[in-house]
C-alpha cells in the first residue's frame, strides 16, 4: 500500500486532496507546516509528498531538499502545489527533487492523473 503525505497551510486543500487519495491502494496524511512534514517522514517516510509552494513556515524546496535527504536508499515522488504558475518556483522545486507540478485548485481528475504520471515515472 502506497502512503502519501499532502504538506499544506490550507486545512481545505489537504481535506479534498485526502479525501480524493484516500483508499484500498493508499493512505494519505496530512502536515500543515513544513516542520510537521519533517517530523513525520522522519519516522515515515512516504512514497509520495505533494508540498504547496507557499508554506507557513519554510521554502518549499528547502522542505523538498529536506526530505530527499533523508534516506540516500529512498527519494519519495515529490510533487509541488502551486495557485499561481510561476517557472521560478518550478524550476527551484525541481532542483531540489520535485518531479513535477500541480495547479490548485485542483479536481479529481487532475489530482488522479499527475499521481498516474508519477507512478509511470517510477
Amino acid at each position: 500500500m502506497k502512503r502519501c503525505m499532502i504538506v499544506d497551510g490550507s486545512s481545505v486543500i489537504r481535506k479534498v486532496a485526502s479525501r480524493i487519495l484516500n483508499g484500498p491502494d493508499m493512505i494519505v496524511v496530512e502536515a500543515a507546516t513544513g516542520s510537521d512534514a519533517l517530523s513525520m517522514c522522519a519516522s515515515d517516510l512516504p512514497d509520495i509528498v505533494v508540498v504547496d509552494s507557499r508554506l507557513p513556515d519554510m521554502a518549499a524546496d528547502d522542505l523538498i531538499r529536506r526530505i530527499a535527504a533523508l534516506d540516500p536508499d529512498f527519494t519519495p515522488q515529490i510533487v509541488i502545489c502551486m495557485i499561481e504558475f510561476d517557472v521560478g518556483i518550478i524550476m527551484r522545486a525541481r532542483r531540489a527533487g520535485a518531479k513535477g507540478h500541480l495547479m490548485k485548485p485542483f479536481n479529481r481528475a487532475q489530482l488522479l492523473e499527475r499521481f498516474r504520471d508519477l507512478e509511470l515515472a517510477a
